[in-house]
């Protein structure tokens, strides 16, 4: 069993979700309290014990690469400052020199077509895909547990949620096999399906751990859904010949590519935070609480 040492990131979306903030920056530079969208996507994947990490670029999005490069000129202001706990905190973000790798997606052909852009960085060993607009929250990162299944049995692992069963219409949902270690064996995936025929409540939810032979399958793929290349297409080419299996994630995945999924992550990252918890609780409670009598009164 080969080791999982790179993970693939692709941020060449437009985020026209949240135009106009995302005129002139990337959707993945807004923040949820302090810190980037993409650097959750990065923390987690380290935390799990990726050596290398690959974006996938598109046009406007230098901010993201400037942002992982040091700024010699920030530091020495900060340094000259005195503001010792900020450089600190800049330090500890700071990624080791040729640990991040920088390819570019020329046109907008999908998710599929944005990993296999990564197929030379990758080379020929199993990866992990991590989509940065789904945060994870909880005690700790979803790719964890995905790398610790996959430890057990190898093969191709996607991490799963539990939606509720009437909503199976909103997500690709798996079906579940044999149960091994902390997930199972995935027998069949679904995009979307009506609640009455969906094989279960267990839906993808954004992080993957694939085998290499997955870029050939999207290099010679048709065009699948909005005429793009889509990565679940390939998954069900790929699982005529290799397992996958799911592993649950018992904490919260966010999804920022939504603003009510961004506004929930500010909430729940803040009310996280010792230095800013009662700052921020005291006032949104009364906020909710002049919304109800709001509505009650209508």
């Amino acid at each position: 069993m080969r080791k999982v040492r790179k993970a693939v990131i692709p941020v060449a979306g437009m985020g026209t979700r949240f135009l106009p903030a995302t005129k002139s920056m990337p959707k993945e530079m807004l923040t949820i309290v302090d810190r980037p969208v993409i650097q959750y996507a990065v923390d987690e994947a380290l935390e799990a014990g990726i050596e290398h990490i690959v974006f996938v670029t598109g046009r406007n999005k230098a901010p993201i690469e400037d942002y992982f490069d040091v700024q010699p000129e920030l530091n020495d202001t900060l340094k000259r400052a005195g503001k010792s706990k900020q450089l600190t905190e800049l330090d500890a973000l700071q990624l080791p020199a040729g640990a991040v790798s920088v390819t570019r997606q020329q046109s907008p052909d999908g998710l599929g077509h944005a990993v296999w852009c990564a197929r030379d960085l990758v080379g020929d060993e199993p990866f992990a895909v991590l989509l940065p607009d789904m945060v994870s929250y909880g005690e700790r990162g979803c790719l964890s547990g995905a790398m610790e299944l996959y430890a057990e049995t190898g093969g191709n692992v996607i991490t799963v949620e539990e939606c509720d069963p009437k909503l199976t219409h909103k997500y690709g949902i798996v079906g579940k096999g044999t149960q091994i270690g902390t997930g199972f064996e995935v027998t069949e995936m679904v995009e979307k399906p009506d609640p009455s025929v969906a094989p279960s409540n267990s839906y993808i939810n954004g992080r993957y751990i694939l085998q290499p032979e997955i870029f050939a399958l999207l290099g010679n793929q048709q065009r699948g859904a909005g005429g793009e290349i889509q990565l679940t297409d390939a998954m069900h080419r790929l699982m005529e010949v290799q397992k996958f299996y799911a592993a649950p994630f018992t904490g919260r995945m966010f999804d920022c590519g939504s603003k009510e999924g961004f506004i929930q992550a500010n909430v729940a990252f803040a009310f996280a935070r010792s230095d800013i918890r009662d700052l921020v609780l005291e006032p949104i409670t009364e906020m909710v609480a002049a919304q109800e009598i709001r509505s009650n009164a209508a």
